[in-house]
């Protein structure tokens, strides 16, 4: 059985799906984002795919014909077969957010906390869900399409790091 028709059998109803140079992308809605942990859980245990290759995000202010905020994408790749998967979640303002998928992949913990750090979607269910790049006392997230090119400001605010010569 091939993963779209596991998938099919599994989520009635469920997700689009698309062929792309011979790999499948499957597009979860915001509304349904409910069912993307259960999703991916699914492609791990039954499908095999068991190995997260990326985890990213791409925002979609000011897109044409966009509805959506925010696509989270889920890179996945069943090692036994060599099989790579696309999932992109979207996600939309004032609080984006997604479930943590670091219960089902640890690669995840970085990946989530790197997309927070950026962008503001927040992990919920992820252990440490904190800044990974900025300082913790930088309020904006800086890959944002509404942050301004030349910042807020923010770097005259922090302190000047010095290196002593020992």
């Amino acid at each position: 059985m091939t993963t779209l028709e596991t998938l099919t059998l599994k989520f009635p109803g469920g997700f689009a799906t698309s062929e792309f140079r011979g790999q499948t992308r499957i597009l979860v809605a915001a509304e349904k984002c409910g069912q993307l942990f259960d999703l991916l859980k699914c492609l791990k245990t039954d499908c095999g795919f068991d190995f997260l290759c990326d985890l990213t995000c791409v925002d979609y202010l000011n897109y044409p014909k966009a509805t959506d905020r925010f696509g989270i994408v889920y890179a996945l790749t069943n090692l036994a077969t060599g099989e790579r998967i696309f999932v992109k979640a979207f996600a939309n303002d004032p609080d984006p957010e997604l479930p943590s998928v670091f219960e089902l992949w640890n690669g995840a913990d970085w990946m989530e906390r790197e997309v927070y750090d950026m962008y503001g979607v927040r992990f919920p269910g992820h252990p440490d869900l904190r800044r990974i790049l900025m300082p913790e006392e930088f309020a904006a997230f800086p890959l944002r399409k509404d942050y301004p090119l030349r910042g807020y400001g923010e770097r005259h605010n922090f302190q000047t790091v010095t290196r002593s010569e020992g």
